[in-house]
Order: C-alpha cells, then structure tokens, then sequence
C-alpha cells in the first residue's frame, strides 16, 4: 500500500544512507529485495518514509545474527503499511525468532570450547580424535564437522 507523500517528512537515499550508516548500493539492494520501499519524485529521485531508518536498522541488527534476508523480509511483510511500526511489532517479530537465536548461541558455544581440542570433523587428524571419535564414527553421519552442526537426519 502506497505512503501518502510529504515532502517534509521524507528523506532521500544519501539522507538514509548517511543516517542509517548503510551505503546507498545497500539501499538500492534492500528495496530490490522487497525489504524497504520508496516513492519517487517528479524527476525519479527515491524518496523513503522516516520509518524507513527503523526499518534499515533491524534488518542490519537481523543479519548480525545471521538471520537470513528471505526470514527478515517475511518478518517486515508483517508489519503495517499505514503507519509506523511500534515498540510491540517490533517485539513481535524478535520473539518469533529467539528459539532460532538460542539454538545458534549454544552451537556457537560449542565451537569456542571445542575448537582448540577438536573441530569434530572426524579427521583422526589430532591426538584426540581416537577418544572423541574411535574409529571414526562420525563418518558414518556424513561429512563436516559432526559434533558442531546441528543433527540432522540422515538421507
């Protein structure tokens, strides 16, 4: 659904760019992708709305933690069109994906404190992988580092 269009309320892409600290090709590619809109003007100049650097913002927090761009814009499809999003939409998207979240921080655990003993790959490369993986049972579960991905199952 279309913004109505003020002049005074909108800002142009160097104006988002320099506010957001996102570069203009940044811009550019995120409205390619349907994360944020703009309007154009008489003279085809994009112009964003001012919850545009809301919505710049969580989707540069989002993929700091590795949400990937087709999760963040079915989230920002969620919000509402006619008006800015609010403190509890946005906390409504955010606990939609703490599950997700917690799972990566205990994976991410795991490798900072296995990482300098093991790498879980099953390479009976170090001293000990015999005790970790005897007979390197972790092939039979495919390649990669077994004992640091999530489990999946087995095709």
């Amino acid at each position: 659904m279309p913004r109505a269009r003020t002049m005074f309320h909108e800002l142009t892409v160097g104006q988002v760019a320099e506010r957001s600290g996102v570069a203009v090709s940044a811009l550019h590619f995120y409205e390619r992708h349907g994360l944020i809109t703009s309007s154009r003007t008489a003279g085809n100049q994009r112009r964003y709305a001012r919850d545009t650097l809301r919505r710049v913002a969580f989707i540069r927090a989002s993929q700091r933690v590795g949400i990937p761009l087709a999760k963040i814009r079915a989230a920002l499809d969620e919000l509402p069109h006619e008006r800015t999003p609010t403190r509890d939409d946005w906390a409504r998207l955010s606990t939609a994906w703490r599950a997700e979240l917690d799972a990566r921080i205990t994976q991410l655990q795991a490798l900072r404190d296995n990482l300098t003993d093991c790498i879980g790959c099953g390479c009976l490369s170090l001293s000990t992988c015999h005790l970790a993986n005897p007979l390197d049972v972790l092939a039979s579960e495919g390649p990669g580092a077994r004992r640091l991905m999530p489990a999946t199952p087995n095709p």
